[in-house]
């Protein structure tokens, strides 16, 4: 390791010690002055959660250092656009709080048509103002997911590039990469900048994300933003070499998670990979299953509970993928998976 690398890694590894004390203490003051709770987890618990955080950064500089992304990746993080923000998140904490203490899920704008949008979708997920059907929710949700992870939301959405990646270096040509559930296009940026020569394409169902989204991407030619639901994706046959999807499922009741995965493999050339990053699942989480509980409980998340008993990898083979590889980041955890070669006869 050159000195530089050395110095970059120092850097980086104090940046995320000093995100998760900040974001840590934030969400300890919340939860005791605001929510009037308190967090009851045993020693061994919080050891391991801690043991998961160290590796997950450890990977993300072994990733560097092996050539995989860029070290610019490290400091992606846009504290100036986040300080910005912050007054307008912290304004709107109380708020949340008030709706999570009502159960007021419905609360979505109603000067909008919501028979456009599945009933699932209708909803305010995270407690957040406006579920993810206005401006000012796209303009919160990337503050708002950095404290909830404490610094790491870009750290594990990165472990999405990997496979993607090493994709690209054995093809040695530019690939066609679609991004489902792209939000507001933190992880096509990350694409953009390790993968320079890609054809990106994002779908997602709010138009209110992708408007963020094309500002995030604004200086990234090749670039498609598309508003669809990603159950009936209006992109061709066999037109991907890859697909990519960060943090969707969990928020998808089952049969509907189901049915994005048989568009996946529709729009997904023969052997073309895809790439899930998600919570991780109860089987992988027994000694953090604290954490992972108390995110469904305080967050209104309505299908994670079944999320964490519906196996990704179990049920991408049954959706007809072969899942190659799974690995856990920190509270998230990749599954790659292709499609065969050749198409089944059933």
């Amino acid at each position: 390791m050159t000195a530089l690398a050395a110095v970059s890694s120092v850097a980086y590894r104090a940046q995320q010690i000093a995100l998760v004390s900040a974001c840590g203490y934030v969400q300890r003051v919340a939860r005791r002055v605001l929510m009037r709770e308190r967090e009851v987890f045993s020693p061994e618990q919080l050891a391991d959660l801690r043991r998961r955080h160290r590796a997950l950064i450890a990977r993300d500089v072994a990733n560097v250092e092996a050539g995989i992304y860029p070290r610019a990746l490290l400091f992606q993080i846009p504290f100036a656009d986040y300080a910005r923000r912050l007054p307008r998140l912290a304004w709107d904490v109380p708020a949340m709080l008030q709706r999570r203490a009502r159960g007021g899920w419905r609360e979505l704008p109603r000067d909008i048509d919501l028979s456009r949008y599945p009933p699932y979708y209708r909803r305010t997920f995270h407690w957040q103002t406006d579920g993810y059907l206005s401006q000012h929710s796209a303009e919160l949700y990337d503050l708002g997911v950095e404290f909830l992870f404490g610094g790491t939301a870009d750290v594990m959405r990165r472990q999405a590039l990997v496979p993607l990646i090493e994709l690209a270096g054995r093809d040695n040509r530019p690939l066609r990469i679609l991004d489902v559930g792209c939000g507001t296009g933190r992880t096509l940026a990350q694409l953009r900048r390790a993968c320079p020569r890609a054809q990106l394409t994002g779908v997602d169902l709010s138009p209110y994300y992708l408007e963020v989204a094309r500002r995030e991407t604004a200086s990234s030619p090749g670039v498609e933003l598309v508003a669809a639901n990603a159950e009936s994706l209006p992109l061709p046959d066999a037109s991907f070499d890859a697909v990519v999807s960060v943090f969707l499922f969990h928020e998808l009741p089952r049969a509907a998670r189901r049915r994005v995965w048989s568009e996946v493999r529709r729009v997904l050339k023969p052997g073309g990979s895809f790439v899930v990053l998600d919570s991780i699942q109860r089987a992988d989480a027994r000694a953090i299953s604290y954490f992972v509980d108390r995110f469904a409980e305080d967050m209104h998340e309505p299908f994670y509970r079944d999320y964490l008993d519906d196996d990704l990898a179990a049920g991408l083979e049954a959706s007809g993928f072969r899942v190659s590889t799974v690995s856990e980041a920190y509270l998230a955890k990749v599954v790659t998976a292709r499609v065969p070669e050749v198409a089944s006869k059933e």
